[in-house]
């Protein structure tokens, strides 16, 4: 019996801005990600501009935990990813968001993925501990994705293999029987007959079938023919003040 594997760990490397921790972490636990480490984070931790951009994923912020090094951060990881544009000069397998998610979903032991500072990214020391190097094909002219638009990515993917929750579908309700259709289409002739709609009368049978096409395709229930009856005898009341 195969046993999942963890959700990787998110670390992010000497993030600057606690906006950008929050929103991190907002990108994270909308799928199903809750372990944030941080690495020297430069304003220290907690930071009270983190929580109000994390838009109430507070579950992530209040147990992130922080470290002094990367080293210290992913030791207890086997499968380590740096997200990087490029390799900078350190040669390691280079995979895509996809890719790196079905590895973390079947690879034995804890999964990392790290994200560099805002600025200038991670540095070569940093990449030198992954095992692999992460990146996205992206506009080689404009390759500049914001800390938590690279988080959502990774997250994104994982999640694909991961059992989350789908968004509920309203339940639709089924098309209305036949007889509540027809009535329709002879209220709207029975408007539309005094007004000279279907004149000529060489023309009145293309008309009217033209007429019955256009209401019969959208597939109304019940409730929209009565909705559309209820429009149609409102119109052919007199007007009043």
């Amino acid at each position: 019996m195969s046993v999942q594997a963890e959700p990787p760990v998110i670390v992010l490397v000497r993030p600057q801005l606690g906006e950008n921790i929050g929103k991190a972490a907002r990108a994270m636990l909308n799928f199903g990600l809750t372990e944030m480490r941080l690495v020297a984070p430069r304003d220290g931790w907690p930071n009270p501009s983190a929580g109000p951009a994390a838009s109430g994923a507070d579950v992530v912020l209040e147990n992130a935990q922080i470290f002094e090094s990367v080293t210290n951060a992913v030791a207890d990881c086997a499968n380590v990813y740096a997200t990087t544009v490029r390799k900078r000069g350190v040669t390691k397998p280079v995979v895509t968001p996809d890719v790196a998610a079905r590895e973390i979903h079947t690879k034995p032991g804890r999964s990392a993925i790290m994200f560099g500072p805002e600025r200038s990214g991670l540095e070569t020391g940093d990449v030198a501990l992954a095992r692999s190097i992460l990146t996205v094909p992206i506009n080689p002219e404009f390759g500049s994705l914001n800390l938590a638009q690279a988080v959502i990515l990774c997250a994104y993917e994982w999640s694909k293999g991961a059992k989350l929750a789908t968004p509920t579908i309203e339940e639709l309700l089924p098309p209305a029987p036949q007889e509540d259709l027809e009535g329709l289409i002879g209220h709207f002739e029975a408007l539309l007959k005094p007004k000279r709609y279907f004149f000529p009368e060489s023309r009145s049978e293309a008309t009217r079938r033209t007429l019955r096409n256009v209401l019969t395709k959208p597939g109304w229930n019940h409730l929209e023919i009565r909705t559309l009856r209820g429009v149609l005898s409102a119109l052919e009341r007199p007007a009043r003040d």
